[in-house]
């Protein structure tokens, strides 16, 4: 398994953090490694929504499932599958002075034969993990 892990404070409510980024489909706006994000359903988010993920890793696209299994007003957790990983998205947050604390950690847990060799591309989600540091902050901030 690879878990990548980033702290940021951004300037926003924690309501309005959490709010945002319970629907999935926003990754596409927080995270440079998603090219697009679907909900597979209509109506308001809740614990068991469902969205279609396509993510570009290594120049190839990915789809996952992705599905909200915790949503508490400072946690969420979304775990998207394929037959190939498990994705587990884990956030917790804080109100701070002047805004939120943001503890992203994301798990990545290879199946099959991959499984062996998955520790290689932990320096990549290392990287990918920096981008999302970066990126995730502006986007909040800009809401």
């Amino acid at each position: 398994m690879v878990s990548v892990r980033r702290t940021f404070t951004v300037s926003k409510p924690i309501e309005t953090v959490v709010d945002y980024l319970s629907d999935f489909a926003n990754a596409s706006s927080w995270d440079p490694g998603t090219k697009t994000c679907t909900p597979l359903q209509k109506g308001p988010v809740a614990v068991g929504s469902t969205w279609r993920n396509v993510s570009v890793f290594r120049g190839k696209e990915q789809e996952l499932t992705y599905k909200l299994v915790t949503r508490e007003p400072g946690h969420l957790v979304f775990e998207g599958t394929n037959k190939t990983v498990t994705s587990t998205d884990d956030m917790t947050f804080t109100s701070v002075a002047g805004g939120t604390s943001v503890n992203y950690l994301a798990n990545i847990e290879f199946h099959g034969l991959i499984k062996l060799f998955g520790w290689v591309a932990k320096g990549e989600f290392e990287k990918l993990g920096d981008k999302v540091e970066e990126q995730m902050p502006r986007v909040l901030n800009a809401l």
